[in-house]
């Protein structure tokens, strides 16, 4: 299903990984470097969809195992992304209610792979992640999913608000988890159903909260007033499996 996260160092090697389709999530590149080869690399990270990030030069030495960088360093993922059409498609071959968690600003890739985990356990057709400002499939993101990523697809988007209006029209409700929110146990979670779960510090954005149809809460009786992010989604995912066998 995918093949192991590995750095690809060396402009030639990183344009031949893109023009040989592997998937590369992230792109680090020197910064203020605009020469053609390296303007060439960035045009296919942008067709690719990879996430850019700009850094110094001691940072790409760091991080270089080879210590022939050429100012360009591209990290594939440990496994192959899904499109969204094939989660549904998933849904659709059960006979099921499409259930899909969507994740917003998880940075941390333990969470990241204890949530796939949880979703795979709780019967999800499968995982939503933006590419911006959050953890891509690392080989830790696979390590701690406990195996699952070989079970449950996860498939990463531009525009995680533009993906929810997408999948409303394909007939799917949207629940998020905030401590703001409706207690979860007084909510109807039936039926096609997407949650989306963010970080513990930022939460869920502004714009995805807006899209969301609902907004649950988890009881909590502790003098703090959040959960890890991968245990809120497990709560929650099981809340919807609960109310699915009543």
């Amino acid at each position: 299903m995918g093949y192991n996260e590995s750095m690809i160092e060396g402009r030639n090697a990183v344009l031949e990984a893109y023009r040989s389709g592997k998937c590369v999530d992230k792109l680090y590149v020197l910064d203020g470097c605009q020469d053609g080869p390296v303007l060439t690399i960035k045009r296919e990270a942008k067709k690719a969809g990879s996430l850019i990030k700009y850094v110094d030069k001691q940072l790409l030495d760091n991080m270089s195992e080879t210590g022939k960088h050429q100012g360009v360093i591209a990290v594939t993922a440990a496994y192959d992304y899904a499109e969204v059409s094939d989660i549904l498609d998933i849904a659709k071959d059960k006979g099921e209610d499409p259930f899909i968690v969507l994740l917003d600003n998880i940075e941390d890739p333990h969470n990241l792979g204890a949530i796939i985990r949880s979703a795979h356990q709780a019967g999800a057709h499968g995982v939503i992640i933006p590419k911006n400002r959050a953890v891509g499939l690392t080989a830790t993101v696979a390590r701690t999913s406990a195996g699952a990523l070989n079970y449950i697809p996860v498939a990463k988007v531009t525009n995680l608000s533009k993906t929810i209006e997408d999948l409303k029209k394909e007939g799917l409700w949207f629940v998020c988890a905030d401590m703001d929110g409706e207690t979860m146990y007084n909510l109807n979670l039936k039926g096609p159903i997407g949650v989306v779960v963010g970080s513990e510090g930022e939460g869920v954005s502004r714009l995805v909260k807006e899209k969301c149809d609902f907004v649950a809460s988890i009881p909590m009786k502790g003098q703090i007033d959040s959960l890890n992010a991968s245990v809120a989604a497990g709560i929650l995912c099981f809340e919807i499996v609960r109310q699915r066998m009543q």
